[in-house]
């Protein structure tokens, strides 16, 4: 086992979440990770958190009567808790705590309105953003992705049948887990036949939004020896970012996986072909194909014949998205916990009908972050 482990992990109650606030939907998650970890709330001194609101590891750490010794509360987008893996054990290795709880819970679907409100304010006049990409007239985020993706389709001859088969992928994966937002069966057909949101990005190639959050533990083996679940070993991890500006990106079909996917193999000591089950962040069907390729499972260009192809369904050689992922499972405004806690389940052999077999021994978790600019990976392990 690594020096470094997830000893618990678990989701809030997800999907249209009335009765409850993000603070509480937490609470409820840390509480069933804090179990499966055989740790006390009150011996939780690291704290990681993102879009809970101004000092947002403060208002978590009031809410659930935690004083933590090292706080994180860094803005990494959706990738944030794949990247807070490596910040915990940075943190844990220099002596700053021993048990670091990750977490996120968002109620956008609710309240009909984004966590990330001051993202998406208008740009001050004087901002590169309001000199140079709102003239442009790209919405954001989709606008970027249907950049990224009409790029892919011009370089690569990516069709749009491809880019379906990845929204069916998920699908075929969310049928087999009864947690998922959307289950009925999904045909490429159905995918090409909904309504254009942003040429070529459709309908049924994005996300839905709903609500959800989520708890991670992180520790050592050594204090991990009384989980009350199989501890499963962090290998390797590496992180990067390209760019803030979508006019600053040097390639906008290349991402920073290229970089957190060769840290992360580097420390684990591993490559692609190791691998036996991929989570990739999946907010639209051309993310999953970028990071595939960058990852090293497939040359550039080759991701939307891979998905097309049935590689990354149940039975493939590559079962990618088990969980049904951020375009079926569940996406309320930031997915990466969630790619976690199924890759956690996955290797504990604890996914119910959606469980791959024969048991996967090592899994492989790429978050990404605001436009396709952050990137952070990270090898998991059962060994």
């Amino acid at each position: 086992m690594p020096e470094f482990c997830i000893a618990g992990v678990a989701e809030s109650p997800l999907g249209h979440v009335t009765d409850q606030s993000e603070p509480s939907m937490i609470a409820l998650a840390a509480m069933a990770a804090l179990d499966e970890a055989g740790i006390a709330r009150t011996e939780v001194d690291g704290l990681f958190v993102n879009y809970l609101g101004e000092e947002g590891s403060v208002q978590l750490g009031e809410y659930l009567g935690i004083e933590p010794s090292h706080a994180d509360s860094s803005d990494l987008g959706g990738g944030s808790w794949v990247g807070f893996i490596g910040h915990a054990m940075a943190a844990i290795a220099a002596g700053q705590c021993e048990v670091a709880l990750l977490a996120y819970a968002s109620r956008q679907r609710t309240l009909r309105k984004r966590s990330r409100a001051h993202v998406l304010a208008p740009p001050p006049p004087e901002s590169i953003t309001a000199q140079f990409d709102q003239p442009a007239g790209v919405p954001v985020p989709i606008g970027h992705f249907a950049l990224v993706t009409a790029r892919h389709m011009y370089e690569y001859g990516t069709t749009e049948e491809q880019l379906a088969s990845v929204a069916v992928t998920g699908r075929e994966w969310a049928r087999l887990n009864p947690k998922a937002w959307r289950r009925d069966p999904l045909t490429v057909e159905d995918v090409l036949a909904s309504d254009r949101i942003c040429g070529p990005i459709k309908k049924l190639d994005c996300c839905p939004i709903t609500d959800g959050g989520g708890a991670i533990v992180v520790t050592t083996a050594e204090r991990a020896r009384a989980a009350k679940r199989p501890p499963v070993g962090i290998r390797g991890w590496g992180e990067s970012h390209t760019h803030w500006h979508p006019h600053q990106r040097r390639d906008i079909t290349s991402t920073a996986a290229v970089r957190s996917g060769r840290l992360a193999y580097e420390m684990a000591g591993i490559g692609p072909e190791d691998v036996d089950i991929f989570q990739p962040y999946d907010a639209f069907t051309i993310t999953p194909i970028l990071q595939l390729e960058d990852l090293g499972f497939c040359e550039k260009g080759a991701g939307g014949e891979m998905f097309a192809q049935g590689h990354l369904r149940p039975g493939g050689k590559l079962p990618a998205m088990t969980s049904g992922g951020g375009l079926s499972y569940t996406h309320p405004g930031a997915f990466g916990i969630f790619l976690v806690i199924e890759a956690v389940r996955q290797l504990r052999g604890e996914a119910g009908d959606r469980q791959v077999n024969p048991a996967p021994r090592t899994a492989l978790v790429n978050g990404i972050g605001g436009l396709c600019s952050y990137s952070s990976t990270v090898v998991l392990t059962n060994d």
